[in-house]
């Protein structure tokens, strides 16, 4: 699973973020749907972390000119000195998706009402507990 998910958010795919969103909508419905009878509420925490992550990671891929990722860090609530210090990084984008001006700036709320499915969004629907 975790392969496959690292396929579809693979950053150099050239997918936008509706088809991203999308084809994460399909997979992760499918393999909660056959697998939903499994007690695995922590393996799921622990992959949606990591799912974000990758999510992050091809957002910040996406915003590509260090113009464009220190704007959109101020639209998401950041100083603008700090925004400025952290769009200017050299850091891969593996490692800025963990930084805390990330995880900040692009939350698990932000997300959700981006359209990103979350692994234990999906499982609650099918064992709401």
């Amino acid at each position: 699973m975790k392969s496959r998910l690292k396929e579809l958010t693979n950053r150099s795919n050239g997918w936008g973020y509706a088809k991203r969103k999308q084809k994460l909508k399909e997979y992760i419905r499918g393999w909660i749907g056959y697998y939903h009878l499994a007690d695995m509420k922590r393996f799921l925490l622990d992959t949606d972390e990591w799912l974000r992550r990758r999510i992050r990671m091809c957002i910040w891929k996406s915003w590509k000119k260090s113009k464009t990722k220190v704007a959109n860090l101020i639209k998401c609530g950041i100083g603008k000195y700090k925004a400025w210090e952290w769009g200017n990084t050299r850091k891969g984008y593996w490692r800025i998706a963990d930084s805390p001006i990330l995880k900040v700036a692009i939350n698990k709320d932000s997300l959700r009402k981006a359209g990103y499915p979350t692994l234990m969004g999906s499982y609650l629907e099918w064992y709401p507990k």
